[in-house]
């Protein structure tokens, strides 16, 4: 980052866009850096210099700077005249002196003239009088008049520096405070983009230097209007003094500011929004302190910027509710077409909870089913629960299990099964295990999961749904899908576990005959022999929960309840009824509270 200083003594500084996600970026370019104050008065941090001083330096200065008569085209002053005169010219600005800073202008270079437009341009938003606009304009006009020609730097950090100017105005937190709170908001976002570190620390630094700026500005500010690092809060009469001298410029510049640097003023006045919005109070964007920014902004779109969506879908993503508020004002007002429905994707997909809120009751967004679908695969339980309260569609909260089932998101299924209605699973179950194991990624855990909840509300339903799947000719059936619910949920899987329990049971028959072991298990009490036999099978059915077991566990269960002696099972179907009577011939000591219904 470029640390030199200009002439006035503040950090010679650019701000560029930096990457967001793909196909977003802001275009702000801040071209170089001029101050408002000198790293001396903002030090000093008061506005108590003499102006007795002042006056009494310009005489001097007037036969160093005018040894020449050349104009402020042609005059070139040295680097230090350079600093010194706009030394001399803040503190006449900001004191309020505008016949010493009109005589400064006539000693400027046309370097020091676009310093001083800029310096003269940012005293704007603090103006409180009739006569301080009628003097700030006519030392707008006069600097204009003698040469200065740097229209667009002014606008992108006057912009930039009314949006902080405001953004303060709703803070109770003293400035130096809102320094900590800006970079940490700052080192937040960044965090939340894609892209190179080194890139984006650049960028951080950059933006955070020029905002540290924008700050001190507003200080200075504050403290030559008597107030101890606080900003004051405007009256409808001040914003409206404020906005006519900015529309004052803006006819002055003319033709002179193109469309793109229009665009680059709005995206400048946008961004120190995103920063500081989540500490606004709710209702800010509604009340005084941002009436200045919403003129600004209105004042800029007339102008030609035509970024106003690109930057309602940043505020969104950010989490900036009032100025996705402010930015539907605007575009309603202009009669401006903003992608509510993209931006409430977005808000979701950041969490962004607020500003969902506020793009469904007040932008009217209506498509949830592509926030809600992705808010469930990626398991994001808040975002699915908002949009089930705010009410979806039969169809949206089948879709949504879907997506939950296939990336395994099994709490978020588990949140959504109860509110799709029977009537929609029993007609698509075949289509929701088909879809979720195509999109499953490898792991089956949601698919499982449904078949262990007994989705369908009908074991026998449920059951058949999967072996029809098993049995499946369809090539849409992924392979990995139709593999797991023939060795787990299929009839024959079912007839497997009987095979299985069958060939466990002669085995320990086996052992108890045979077996050399020198203590006699045949000789041991009858719960412990069958908790030897099967306390690893009936571990492995509690463990997996749900209200019905696979049909392979159910295969070995149900022969091990037979062996046991457990009478006629032909009734006897569900997980639960046969883990009771297994659970009769254990050792209570032994026996866990199963989750299996």
């Amino acid at each position: 980052m470029d640390s030199e200083e200009t002439e006035m003594g503040q950090p010679n500084s650019e701000i560029q866009g930096f990457p967001l996600e793909k196909g977003e970026t802001s275009n702000v370019v801040f071209s170089r850096e001029a101050p408002l104050v000198s790293k001396e008065s903002t030090m000093a941090g008061s506005c108590n210099c003499s102006m007795k001083k002042l006056k009494s330096a310009v005489p001097a200065k007037e036969s160093d700077f005018c040894r020449n008569d050349k104009s402020g085209h042609d005059r070139k002053l040295t680097r230090q005249d350079r600093i010194e005169l706009g030394q001399l010219f803040q503190g006449a600005v900001s004191s309020h002196d505008w016949e010493l800073a009109e005589s400064l202008i006539l000693l400027a270079d046309s370097q020091t003239l676009n310093d001083a437009l800029c310096v003269t341009l940012d005293a704007i938003w603090f103006l409180s009088t009739q006569q301080e606009l009628y003097e700030i304009t006519g030392l707008i006009k006069k600097i204009i008049a003698n040469g200065a020609y740097d229209f667009t730097r002014a606008a992108l950090r006057t912009s930039f520096l009314a949006s902080c100017v405001s953004a303060c105005q709703s803070r109770t937190m003293s400035l130096a405070d809102t320094v900590t709170v800006m970079a940490q908001r700052l080192h937040e976002r960044l965090q939340e983009c894609h892209g190179d570190e080194v890139l984006k620390a650049e960028a951080g630094a950059k933006v955070q230097k020029f905002t540290e700026w924008a700050l001190k500005c507003i200080g200075s500010h504050s403290r030559c209007q008597g107030n101890n690092d606080r900003v004051n809060h405007c009256s409808a009469i001040e914003i409206q003094l404020q906005l006519t001298a900015f529309k004052t410029f803006l006819d002055l510049a003319g033709n002179q500011l193109t469309g793109k640097d229009f665009a680059e003023a709005f995206d400048a006045a946008c961004f120190p929004l995103t920063l500081f919005s989540r500490s606004f109070d709710a209702g800010w964007a509604s009340g005084i302190s941002a009436t200045v920014i919403e003129g600004l902004l209105d004042m800029l779109v007339e102008g030609g910027a035509d970024n106003v969506n690109q930057c309602f879908l940043e505020a969104s993503r950010f989490g900036s509710t009032e100025l996705v508020r402010i930015l539907l004002q605007i575009a309603q007002r202009n009669s401006l077409d903003v992608d509510v429905d993209l931006a409430l994707g977005f808000a979701s997909h950041y969490c962004k909870i607020g500003t969902m809120e506020c793009l469904v009751e007040e932008g009217n967004a209506m498509a949830f089913l592509g926030p809600l679908m992705r808010a469930a695969e990626r398991g994001c339980m808040q975002v699915v629960q908002w949009f089930v309260k705010r009410g979806c569609r039969d169809m949206e909260l089948c879709l949504a299990l879907t997506a939950a089932t296939s990336s395994s998101q099994v709490d978020v299924a588990a949140y959504l099964l109860p509110h799709v209605p029977h009537h929609v699973l029993t007609a698509l179950s075949i289509e929701i295990l088909k879809a979720a194991g195509e999109r499953s990624g490898g792991s089956l855990d949601g698919v499982a999961f449904l078949l262990h909840s007994d989705f369908l509300g009908e074991a026998a339903a449920t059951y058949a749904v999967a072996d029809s799947i098993a049995k499946s000719d369809d090539e849409a059936v992924a392979p990995e899908l139709k593999a797991f619910v023939q060795e787990h949920w299929s009839e024959a899987a079912f007839l497997d576990g009987l095979k299985q329990g069958q060939e466990h049971y002669m085995n320990l028959m086996r052992i108890f005959k045979r077996g050399e072991s020198p203590i006699y298990l045949r000789d041991l009490p009858a719960p412990l022999r069958v908790a030897i036999a099967y306390m690893p099978l009936y571990r492995e059915c509690v463990e997996v929960g749900g209200r019905l077991l696979s049909q392979r566990l159910r295969g070995q269960l149900v022969e091990a309840v037979r062996m046991l002696g457990g009478g006629a099972l032909e009734e006897v179907s569900q997980g639960r009824e046969l883990l009771d009577i297994l659970e009769h011939h254990l050792p209570p000591f032994l026996v866990c509270a199963p989750s299996v219904g």
